[in-house]
């Protein structure tokens, strides 16, 4: 708490946001205002609906706080830092950013609200430390509805690599080092996010479609066309990292490609050893590197995912009801606060307390567990209990009655 408690001038907000972060920290089935007033002892949940709505603080100091905090802990010369979206399938069309829209989460064109993040990726272990919210031009094309929704007056529409190369560009700015950047199709496919790493002098390696087009010497072709003409002995068995059941061997092969500016390109392929499904990948970095160096990068785009399963499963980075940009910026931004405190917890123990050949070492899962039990959690007695009880009963029959009102009235 002390790294962020100095963007909060007074101590009711802050004292707040510290029961709002292990509210998020708990084993509460569900995470939002309610049930988090609830068990941090409130006895209505007002105080958390302002800290997050209209408290004066700022969620982008915050931000940078977590990136601070994330790579002092878990520092590597050699991290990657990695780029994805999310969404989050949201109801009606009042949530800032929603829209029918393919999400991932749902694996389906969904009503959702899509943000991209960027995760720092170490030995030590992974925390987001960047996140920016995907308006579609939907949005943007419409100013009074993003006004009401507390997006600046003159919001423009951005793509996700766009957002992507903002978030790397802050992260390099503020004089953190990252020697990777990877990502899936969606960002290896962008000719200017890859043009904006180079001139930055950042290594890559960009998922790209089968159908991308890459320049040899021996001319243009097509990822899958050059894939073809691999001979059998340039094919090599490597594992892309340890994953919860071994380490995950493929076949790779690389192919330099031509250009005339500086640094090393190459098209990096993967072949699934079982069904031979083939992946592509377009790779930079200022000078030569192995192949088992682009094949470890390549491997740590999952990290990402293992992110977006903790802060959603373990810190409701997902569960926020709230309509407007401040709101959500404020409730994601706190909850990568708590799942860093999970990451750096875990790579700590690690380091000072290597567990013995009988256990595993610890997971980011198991340190909230003995944390929730251990540290922090809350007793209340029989009368807080049914104090909410009451309350949310107040609050439903106010919701009802108001409904049935405005069904009349249409009627």
């Amino acid at each position: 708490m002390s790294q962020v408690a100095g963007r909060f001038k007074r101590i009711e907000p802050r004292r707040r946001m510290r029961r709002l972060v292990l509210g998020l920290l708990s084993d509460l089935p569900r995470k939002n205002c309610w049930t988090i007033a609830e068990w941090a002892g409130d006895t209505t949940p007002d105080g958390m609906q302002h800290l997050l709505g209209r408290a004066k603080w700022d969620a982008d100091a915050v931000r940078d706080d977590v990136r601070g905090y994330v790579v002092e802990h878990l520092r590597d010369d050699q991290a990657v830092l990695v780029v994805d979206e999310t969404g989050d399938v949201k109801k009606g069309t009042d949530t800032v950013g929603v829209q029918r829209q393919y999400t991932g989460t749902a694996g389906r064109i969904e009503n959702a609200q899509v943000a991209v993040y960027l995760v720092y990726a170490g030995q030590r272990g992974h925390a987001a430390v960047d996140r920016e919210l995907y308006v579609p031009r939907s949005w943007t094309a419409d100013p009074d509805r993003c006004l009401a929704a507390g997006l600046v007056e003159k919001a423009s529409f951005a793509t996700k690599p766009e957002l992507a190369a903002r978030m790397v560009a802050r992260f390099l700015d503020a004089g953190h080092r990252a020697a990777w950047v990877a990502g899936d199709e969606v960002y290896g496919g962008n000719p200017k996010l890859r043009t904006v790493l180079e001139e930055r002098g950042t290594g890559y390696v960009l998922a790209v479609a089968c159908s991308h087009e890459a320049v040899t010497k021996a001319g243009k072709f097509r990822a899958d066309t050059l894939a073809k003409k691999v001979p059998r002995r340039a094919w090599q068995k490597l594992s892309a990292g340890a994953g919860a059941k071994g380490h995950r061997f493929y076949d790779w092969a690389v192919i330099d490609l031509a250009d005339r500016s500086s640094g090393n390109r190459q098209l990096l392929i993967r072949r699934n050893r079982s069904t031979g499904e083939l992946a592509y990948y377009r790779c930079y970095s200022p000078k030569t590197m192995p192949l088992t160096e682009l094949v470890r990068v390549a491997g740590s785009r999952w990290r990402v995912e293992e992110f977006f399963q903790a802060g959603k499963g373990l810190a409701a980075l997902d569960e926020h009801q709230v309509r407007r940009y401040a709101s959500w910026s404020r409730w994601v931004t706190l909850a990568m606060l708590a799942h860093a405190f999970l990451a750096v917890v875990r790579a700590d123990e690690h380091a000072r307390r290597p567990a013995p050949e009988d256990l595993i070492p610890l997971t980011c899962n198991e340190v909230q567990r003995l944390f929730t039990t251990l540290v922090v959690r809350p007793v209340h007695d029989v009368d807080h209990r049914l104090g909410w009880s009451n309350w949310r009963r107040r609050h439903q029959a106010r919701s009802q009655a108001s409904h049935y009102r405005q069904q009349a009235a249409q009627a």
